[in-house]
Protein backbone atom coordinates (compact mmCIF):
# COMPACT_ATOMS: atom_id res chain seq x y z
CA UNK A 1 0.00 0.00 0.00
CA UNK A 2 1.43 3.36 -1.06
CA UNK A 3 1.76 5.94 1.70
CA UNK A 4 0.02 9.25 1.12
CA UNK A 5 1.89 11.59 3.45
CA UNK A 6 -0.75 14.30 3.01
CA UNK A 7 -3.34 12.00 4.59
CA UNK A 8 -1.14 11.54 7.66
CA UNK A 9 -0.52 15.27 7.90
CA UNK A 10 -4.27 15.87 7.97
CA UNK A 11 -4.72 13.04 10.49
CA UNK A 12 -2.06 14.66 12.70
CA UNK A 13 -3.91 18.00 12.77
CA UNK A 14 -7.30 16.40 13.39
CA UNK A 15 -5.89 14.34 16.29
CA UNK A 16 -3.95 17.33 17.64
CA UNK A 17 -6.95 19.69 17.72
CA UNK A 18 -9.62 17.07 18.47
CA UNK A 19 -11.87 19.01 16.14
CA UNK A 20 -12.28 18.69 12.38
CA UNK A 21 -13.28 22.32 11.86
CA UNK A 22 -10.22 23.64 13.74
CA UNK A 23 -7.96 21.20 11.88
CA UNK A 24 -9.39 22.33 8.53
CA UNK A 25 -8.77 25.98 9.44
CA UNK A 26 -5.17 25.26 10.47
CA UNK A 27 -4.62 23.37 7.21
CA UNK A 28 -6.27 26.03 5.04
CA UNK A 29 -8.81 23.47 3.91
CA UNK A 30 -12.49 22.85 4.63
CA UNK A 31 -14.43 20.47 6.86
CA UNK A 32 -15.94 18.24 4.13
CA UNK A 33 -12.54 17.68 2.54
CA UNK A 34 -10.88 16.81 5.85
CA UNK A 35 -13.74 14.44 6.75
CA UNK A 36 -13.49 12.77 3.34
CA UNK A 37 -9.76 12.17 3.66
CA UNK A 38 -10.09 10.76 7.17
CA UNK A 39 -12.68 8.28 5.88
CA UNK A 40 -10.29 7.26 3.11
CA UNK A 41 -7.47 6.76 5.63
CA UNK A 42 -9.71 4.64 7.90
CA UNK A 43 -10.70 2.57 4.87
CA UNK A 44 -7.08 2.05 3.84
CA UNK A 45 -6.06 1.03 7.36
CA UNK A 46 -9.23 -1.04 7.78
CA UNK A 47 -9.92 0.34 11.25
CA UNK A 48 -11.71 3.16 12.98
CA UNK A 49 -9.44 6.02 14.04
CA UNK A 50 -11.91 8.49 15.56
CA UNK A 51 -15.02 8.51 17.68
CA UNK A 52 -17.32 11.39 16.76
CA UNK A 53 -18.78 13.15 19.79
CA UNK A 54 -20.89 16.25 20.40
CA UNK A 55 -17.90 18.28 21.62
CA UNK A 56 -15.54 17.10 18.91
CA UNK A 57 -13.71 13.85 18.33
CA UNK A 58 -11.55 11.46 20.32
CA UNK A 59 -9.09 8.82 19.22
CA UNK A 60 -9.77 5.10 19.31
CA UNK A 61 -7.01 2.77 20.55
CA UNK A 62 -5.92 2.33 16.92
CA UNK A 63 -5.99 6.09 16.48
CA UNK A 64 -3.86 6.65 19.58
CA UNK A 65 -1.32 4.10 18.33
CA UNK A 66 -1.12 5.76 14.93
CA UNK A 67 -0.83 9.23 16.46
CA UNK A 68 2.05 8.16 18.73
CA UNK A 69 4.07 7.36 15.58
CA UNK A 70 2.82 10.18 13.36
CA UNK A 71 3.48 12.81 16.06
CA UNK A 72 7.13 11.75 16.34
CA UNK A 73 7.60 11.63 12.56
CA UNK A 74 5.91 14.98 12.07
CA UNK A 75 8.08 16.65 14.71
CA UNK A 76 11.24 15.25 13.07
CA UNK A 77 10.07 16.55 9.68
CA UNK A 78 9.42 20.01 11.14
CA UNK A 79 12.86 20.06 12.77
CA UNK A 80 14.48 18.98 9.51
CA UNK A 81 12.56 21.62 7.56
CA UNK A 82 13.56 24.27 10.09
CA UNK A 83 17.22 23.28 9.87
CA UNK A 84 17.26 23.37 6.08
CA UNK A 85 15.34 26.62 5.77
CA UNK A 86 17.44 28.42 8.38
CA UNK A 87 20.80 26.84 7.68
CA UNK A 88 23.53 29.32 6.91
CA UNK A 89 27.14 29.65 7.97
CA UNK A 90 26.12 28.68 11.49
CA UNK A 91 24.65 25.35 12.42
CA UNK A 92 21.13 25.63 13.74
CA UNK A 93 18.10 23.54 14.62
CA UNK A 94 16.61 21.89 17.68
CA UNK A 95 17.99 19.08 19.86
CA UNK A 96 15.77 17.08 22.20
CA UNK A 97 17.67 15.20 24.88
CA UNK A 98 16.76 13.33 28.03
CA UNK A 99 18.74 13.78 31.24
CA UNK A 100 18.47 12.55 34.80
CA UNK A 101 18.86 15.08 37.59
CA UNK A 102 22.24 13.67 38.61
CA UNK A 103 23.55 13.65 35.04
CA UNK A 104 22.34 17.20 34.57
CA UNK A 105 24.19 18.53 37.64
CA UNK A 106 27.35 16.43 37.46
CA UNK A 107 28.05 16.71 33.74
CA UNK A 108 25.60 18.41 31.42
CA UNK A 109 25.23 21.85 32.98
CA UNK A 110 28.88 22.82 32.80
CA UNK A 111 29.12 21.79 29.12
CA UNK A 112 26.00 23.66 28.01
CA UNK A 113 27.47 27.12 28.58
CA UNK A 114 30.47 26.65 26.31
CA UNK A 115 28.40 24.82 23.69
CA UNK A 116 25.86 27.64 23.47
CA UNK A 117 28.66 30.18 23.08
CA UNK A 118 29.95 28.23 20.09
CA UNK A 119 26.56 27.32 18.59
CA UNK A 120 24.07 30.02 19.69
CA UNK A 121 21.61 29.16 16.91
CA UNK A 122 21.05 25.60 18.14
CA UNK A 123 18.07 25.27 20.46
CA UNK A 124 18.16 22.60 23.16
CA UNK A 125 15.14 21.02 24.83
CA UNK A 126 16.01 19.05 27.96
CA UNK A 127 13.50 16.47 29.18
CA UNK A 128 14.22 15.75 32.84
CA UNK A 129 13.02 12.29 33.91
CA UNK A 130 14.24 9.24 35.78
CA UNK A 131 16.63 6.87 34.00
CA UNK A 132 13.82 4.36 33.38
CA UNK A 133 11.48 6.96 31.86
CA UNK A 134 14.25 8.52 29.79
CA UNK A 135 15.20 5.15 28.29
CA UNK A 136 11.56 4.58 27.29
CA UNK A 137 11.38 7.97 25.57
CA UNK A 138 14.69 7.32 23.82
CA UNK A 139 13.59 3.91 22.55
CA UNK A 140 10.31 5.36 21.25
CA UNK A 141 12.19 7.95 19.21
CA UNK A 142 11.05 10.99 21.17
CA UNK A 143 14.64 11.96 22.06
CA UNK A 144 17.74 12.47 19.95
CA UNK A 145 19.94 11.00 22.70
CA UNK A 146 20.16 10.84 26.48
CA UNK A 147 22.58 11.50 29.35
CA UNK A 148 21.59 9.13 32.14
CA UNK A 149 22.83 7.41 35.28
CA UNK A 150 23.39 3.69 35.70
CA UNK A 151 21.98 1.14 36.10
CA UNK A 152 19.88 0.74 32.95
CA UNK A 153 19.33 -1.75 30.14
CA UNK A 154 19.11 -0.96 26.43
CA UNK A 155 19.25 -3.05 23.26
CA UNK A 156 22.58 -3.81 21.56
CA UNK A 157 21.67 -1.35 18.80
CA UNK A 158 22.25 1.49 21.27
CA UNK A 159 25.61 3.15 21.79
CA UNK A 160 26.62 3.77 25.42
CA UNK A 161 29.60 6.02 26.16
CA UNK A 162 30.73 6.44 29.76
CA UNK A 163 30.96 10.11 30.67
CA UNK A 164 32.20 9.80 34.22
CA UNK A 165 32.10 7.65 37.36
CA UNK A 166 30.70 9.09 40.56
CA UNK A 167 30.38 8.02 44.17
CA UNK A 168 27.43 8.29 46.48
CA UNK A 169 27.88 8.87 50.18
CA UNK A 170 25.63 8.50 53.19
CA UNK A 171 24.68 11.85 54.71
CA UNK A 172 22.37 13.26 57.34
CA UNK A 173 21.45 16.60 58.87
CA UNK A 174 23.32 18.01 61.86
CA UNK A 175 20.98 16.10 64.16
CA UNK A 176 22.78 12.92 63.10
CA UNK A 177 26.28 14.11 63.99
CA UNK A 178 26.66 11.30 66.55
CA UNK A 179 26.60 8.80 63.67
CA UNK A 180 29.93 10.21 62.45
CA UNK A 181 31.93 8.57 65.25
CA UNK A 182 32.14 5.09 63.69
CA UNK A 183 30.98 3.32 60.51
CA UNK A 184 27.26 2.63 60.49
CA UNK A 185 26.49 -1.05 60.05
CA UNK A 186 23.99 -1.97 57.37
CA UNK A 187 21.70 -3.73 59.84
CA UNK A 188 21.55 -0.51 61.90
CA UNK A 189 20.40 1.64 58.99
CA UNK A 190 16.78 0.63 59.58
CA UNK A 191 16.90 2.37 62.99
CA UNK A 192 16.83 5.76 61.25
CA UNK A 193 14.37 7.40 58.83
CA UNK A 194 15.44 6.62 55.28
CA UNK A 195 15.10 9.07 52.37
CA UNK A 196 15.47 7.75 48.83
CA UNK A 197 14.29 8.00 45.24
CA UNK A 198 10.87 6.53 44.56
CA UNK A 199 9.74 3.28 42.98
CA UNK A 200 10.29 3.14 39.26
CA UNK A 201 13.65 4.89 39.43
CA UNK A 202 16.90 3.09 38.69
CA UNK A 203 18.32 4.30 42.02
CA UNK A 204 15.45 2.78 44.00
CA UNK A 205 16.01 -0.60 42.36
CA UNK A 206 19.79 -0.36 42.76
CA UNK A 207 19.62 0.17 46.52
CA UNK A 208 16.69 -2.19 47.00
CA UNK A 209 18.72 -4.99 45.39
CA UNK A 210 21.86 -3.92 47.30
CA UNK A 211 20.11 -4.09 50.68
CA UNK A 212 18.43 -7.43 49.94
CA UNK A 213 21.76 -8.89 48.85
CA UNK A 214 23.11 -7.90 52.26
CA UNK A 215 20.13 -9.50 53.99
CA UNK A 216 18.30 -6.25 54.77
CA UNK A 217 14.92 -5.42 53.25
CA UNK A 218 14.61 -1.64 53.56
CA UNK A 219 11.95 0.69 52.16
CA UNK A 220 12.34 4.50 52.16
CA UNK A 221 10.36 6.32 54.83
CA UNK A 222 10.19 9.23 52.42
CA UNK A 223 10.36 8.97 48.62
CA UNK A 224 11.26 11.80 46.25
CA UNK A 225 11.33 12.17 42.47
CA UNK A 226 14.88 13.51 41.99
CA UNK A 227 18.16 13.40 43.87
CA UNK A 228 18.35 17.17 44.37
CA UNK A 229 15.03 17.01 46.28
CA UNK A 230 16.65 14.68 48.78
CA UNK A 231 19.16 17.25 49.98
CA UNK A 232 16.70 19.79 51.51
CA UNK A 233 14.88 16.96 53.30
CA UNK A 234 18.10 15.51 54.68
CA UNK A 235 19.40 18.97 55.60
CA UNK A 236 16.24 19.51 57.66
CA UNK A 237 16.89 16.34 59.66
CA UNK A 238 14.01 14.35 58.17
CA UNK A 239 16.23 11.34 57.60
CA UNK A 240 19.46 10.01 56.11
CA UNK A 241 20.22 8.88 52.58
CA UNK A 242 22.73 8.25 49.82
CA UNK A 243 23.45 11.20 47.51
CA UNK A 244 26.18 11.92 44.93
CA UNK A 245 29.24 13.19 46.81
CA UNK A 246 29.71 16.17 44.49
CA UNK A 247 26.14 17.38 45.07
CA UNK A 248 26.49 17.05 48.84
CA UNK A 249 29.92 18.70 49.03
CA UNK A 250 28.78 22.36 49.28
CA UNK A 251 26.41 21.54 52.15
CA UNK A 252 29.08 19.47 53.88
CA UNK A 253 31.51 22.40 53.64
CA UNK A 254 28.87 24.73 55.09
CA UNK A 255 28.34 22.19 57.90
CA UNK A 256 24.66 21.85 57.03
CA UNK A 257 25.14 18.14 56.40
CA UNK A 258 27.32 15.50 58.02
CA UNK A 259 28.93 12.57 56.27
CA UNK A 260 28.09 9.28 57.92
CA UNK A 261 30.78 6.59 57.50
CA UNK A 262 29.26 3.40 56.15
CA UNK A 263 30.33 -0.16 56.87
CA UNK A 264 29.78 -1.53 53.32
CA UNK A 265 31.02 -0.62 49.88
CA UNK A 266 28.32 1.35 48.08
CA UNK A 267 27.47 0.25 44.50
CA UNK A 268 29.55 2.04 41.86
CA UNK A 269 27.68 4.28 39.45
CA UNK A 270 28.37 6.21 36.27
CA UNK A 271 26.83 8.70 33.86
CA UNK A 272 26.55 7.58 30.25
CA UNK A 273 25.77 9.15 26.90
CA UNK A 274 23.24 6.91 25.12
CA UNK A 275 21.99 7.03 21.54
CA UNK A 276 20.30 4.75 19.02
CA UNK A 277 22.82 3.71 16.36
CA UNK A 278 19.96 2.62 14.09
CA UNK A 279 18.41 6.08 13.86
CA UNK A 280 20.03 9.05 12.19
CA UNK A 281 20.45 12.37 13.99
CA UNK A 282 19.66 15.82 12.71
CA UNK A 283 22.58 18.14 12.02
CA UNK A 284 21.97 19.99 15.29
CA UNK A 285 21.66 16.79 17.34
CA UNK A 286 24.76 15.29 15.75
CA UNK A 287 26.71 18.49 16.46
CA UNK A 288 25.76 18.49 20.15
CA UNK A 289 26.29 14.73 20.51
CA UNK A 290 29.81 14.93 19.04
CA UNK A 291 30.56 17.95 21.23
CA UNK A 292 29.67 15.96 24.35
CA UNK A 293 31.72 12.98 23.19
CA UNK A 294 34.71 15.24 22.66
CA UNK A 295 34.22 16.57 26.21
CA UNK A 296 34.50 13.00 27.46
CA UNK A 297 37.69 12.37 25.48
CA UNK A 298 39.11 15.67 26.66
Amino acid sequence: MDINFEYYKIFYYVAKYGNITKAATALGSNQPNVTRIMKILESQLNCRLFIREARGISLTKEGELLYSHVEIAYRHLLNAQEEISRQDSQRCGTVEIGATETALHLFLLHTLHDFKLEYPAIRIKIHNHTTTETVKHLMSGKLDFAVITTPFEVAKTFSCVKVLDFEEILVGGTQYIDLCKKPLKLKDVRKYPWIGLGRGSATYKLYKDFFILQGVDLEPDMEVATSDLMLPLIENNLGIGFVPEKLALPLLQEKKLVRIPFGCDVPKRSIQLVSDRGRGKSLAADTFYKYLRNEVRG
